[in-house]
């Protein structure tokens, strides 16, 4: 018989790569239990359910999702960035993007949509555009696949192109696109080009050279993740800091 909690535990298995044998003696779990549970003759605690969560790195939305499917309560909440349970994480993000200037650094959600930008991106994002993007409704990848957007002015498109796919797949939350991503991916992406090459040189770091009206700036970036998160907010959030690839970018302020 199939479940839905069996088959999302048979699909976070599958991308782990790990047979039921292997998760059980990871989690220390039976495996009797774990092949029962996963065919639908056994219903597991909650704290069982939890357990496998870790050992399969679960991200914690989808934490949710197994907890629901087995009949029990959500355990993470998903707070609002501008809410009083966001505000020690708000603080750091503010204070991250402001020591980042005279360089662009932004706030990306675990779909690449942007949240919030320092005043460098937003000047840089508003030259190349025309006009700022709005922060509620911009989206990196769309910003940098759309030829009406950024693309245009990617001097050095053949090789940021691919390399933002593998970004897409290798910084999933949980090491693997959701529903959400995916659907992403297929907007701007023909089918044969949707998932990673892996056949693809892996350089220390391709810079994304911006080229306009004779200007030219390269930079390369650096993510960071709030550490040990408890909140689905917290865990999705990614700070990129752009740092430049060459003096002449360094020198360049964006005022």
């Amino acid at each position: 018989m199939s479940t839905p909690l069996g088959d999302l535990l048979r699909h976070w298995r599958r991308v782990r790569r790990m047979s039921q044998l292997a998760l059980a003696h990871h989690a220390q779990v039976s495996p009797r239990h774990l092949s029962f549970v996963e065919s639908g003759r056994s219903t597991p605690s909650r704290e069982w359910i939890m357990t496998l969560a870790g050992a399969l790195q679960v991200p914690l939305r989808e934490r949710n999702d197994l907890l629901l499917a087995a009949g029990y309560a959500p355990a993470y909440r998903e707070s609002a960035i501008a809410g009083p349970a966001m505000a020690t994480v708000r603080a750091a993000l503010d204070r991250a993007l402001a020591h980042h200037e005279p360089y662009p650094a932004v706030v990306m959600d675990r779909h690449w949509n942007l949240t919030q930008v320092n005043r460098p991106a937003e000047v840089m994002f508003g030259f190349l555009r025309g006009s700022p993007p709005a922060t509620a409704s911009a989206n990196v990848i769309r910003l940098m696949f759309d030829p009406r957007e950024l693309r245009p002015h990617v001097s050095n498109w053949d090789e940021v192109g691919p390399a933002l796919i593998q970004r897409v797949h290798r910084e999933a939350v949980g090491g693997v696109p959701d529903a959400i991503t995916r659907a992403l991916l297929e907007e701007i992406l023909p089918p044969d080009r949707r998932g990673p090459d892996r056949t693809a040189p892996l350089l220390p770091v391709i810079p994304v050279t911006f080229a306009k009206d004779g200007l030219s700036v390269s930079y390369f970036s650096m993510i960071t993740t709030v550490g040990t998160p408890q909140d689905i907010t917290a865990q999705e959030l990614r700070v990129e800091s752009f740092y430049p690839a060459d003096q002449a970018t360094e020198r360049h302020r964006w005022a």
